[in-house]
């Protein structure tokens, strides 16, 4: 599974952006996509995370309210509409995709494949 992030981008601070991931095919090894971010100097971590098959999300505490996932299992791609953006939001942004159980869908060890991350840049 190839998985191809866009959409980031340079925006103001309270502007919007639509990042996507497109996934080459759907697996039942990649029954499930996740959005995460690494700041300069910070760790990864988890943003939200969408199943293919359903549709249930799961988001970091931080992000709900602010960004939505969605998925269009026709084009085989996952979303994240991110709004209200800060410049704290500042970060690479990488889709996964992986067969996490639900109460483990924020844990990127459960992704097996990875895109190349987009770059989200917010300013004050």
């Amino acid at each position: 599974v190839q998985l191809q992030a866009s959409g980031g981008g340079l925006v103001q601070a309270g502007g919007s952006l639509r990042l996507s991931c497109a996934a080459s095919q759907r697996t039942d090894s990649s029954s499930a996509v996740g959005w995460f971010r690494q700041a300069p100097g910070k760790e990864r971590e988890f943003v939200a995370a969408i199943r293919w098959n359903g549709g249930t999300t799961v988001y970091a505490d931080s992000m709900k309210g602010r960004f939505t996932i969605s998925r269009n299992n026709a084009k085989n791609t996952v979303y994240l509409q991110m709004n209200s953006l800060q410049p704290e939001d500042t970060a690479v942004y990488f889709c996964a995709a992986g067969r996490p159980i639900l109460s483990a869908m924020d844990r990127s060890d459960m992704y097996y494949y990875w895109g190349q991350g987009t770059l989200v840049t917010v300013s004050s």
